[in-house]
């Protein structure tokens, strides 16, 4: 982004973490900040909050609504919410919780924006969740983990679907670049419901973190500019390939087919959800 002026940053889970850390130095700075997040109590610290379950898939079309409403342009869109849950929850959409929130609200928050994004002089979308996992940690024939819950299983899985997202939205030729980043262990709320064994995991994770600031720091880096190629993704600062693995594009293009049969029920007028064939 160009310094010279002050820019529109939407920050999805901005209450918490390394979003939290985001939200707070961007703003600082001066720019417009737009936080996500379903605690008012804790959005009540930004300019700009907008309380929403991003769970549910009305509740991200409607926060896409009024961000257009109130704003022409957004620069920069911040992917960063996230819940762990040992147990699986299912949502009053029917999805199990940690899909719903890790990966279908990304997908429906950086294809809604997209316009607004497009507006902008140098739109980029980042994405912070694992870049570089497996592909076949995906469970094709069960997406939603409904045989045999686990919540790792869940969590790693979401983290190669974001990859995937991101393949198929820098393939449609977007002006909007699209970085996917691993923050690497850091410390942050840690939010969710753990079993025992992964609450003294978490609790061993904290004590080797890094703070979260230093994290916001190497993303703020990137919001600033962009790479020049539509996707990038990073393992903390440092550049991986995004060819093979986790970027395969007939497996993007595979997740993408399945996620349009998945909303097609919650189809919305207003183009926040676009079928599969859209350019």
């Amino acid at each position: 982004m160009n310094r010279s002026t002050s820019r529109t940053v939407v920050v999805q889970g901005g209450t918490d973490g390394i979003g939290r850390a985001v939200a707070r130095a961007l703003e600082a700075r001066g720019d417009r900040v737009v936080v996500l997040g379903r605690d008012p109590a804790r959005g009540a610290e930004f300019s700009h909050f907008l309380p929403a379950d991003l769970s549910l898939v009305a509740e991200n079309q409607r926060t896409v609504e009024e961000i257009e409403a109130r704003f022409d342009t957004v620069d920069a869109l911040v992917l960063c919410a996230r819940h762990y849950r040992a147990t699986r929850l299912v949502t009053e959409d029917g999805f199990e919780h940690n899909f719903a929130l890790f990966y279908l609200s990304r997908f429906l928050l950086s294809h809604g924006l997209l316009p607004a994004l497009e507006r902008a002089p140098a739109p980029v979308v980042l994405n912070v969740a694992g870049p570089g996992a497996p592909l076949d940690l995906v469970h094709w024939d069960d997406l939603q983990l409904a045989r045999g819950y686990e919540g790792q299983a869940a969590m790693f899985q979401g983290g190669v679907l974001n990859d995937l997202l991101g393949v198929d939205f820098a393939g449609r030729g977007h002006r909007t670049r699209y970085a996917l980043f691993h923050p690497g262990t850091t410390a942050t709320g840690f939010s969710g419901e753990y079993d025992r064994d992964t609450l003294a995991f978490v609790a061993r994770m904290k004590r080797q973190a890094k703070p979260a600031e230093l994290v916001a720091g190497w993303l703020l880096a990137l919001l600033d500019a962009p790479p020049a190629e539509p996707l990038s993704a990073y393992v903390e600062r440092r550049r991986i390939g995004v060819h093979g693995g986790s970027f395969d594009a007939a497996a993007a293009a595979r997740l993408r087919a399945l996620t349009d049969r998945l909303l097609s029920p919650f189809r919305d007028p207003t183009g926040t959800e676009p079928p599969a064939s859209a350019p």
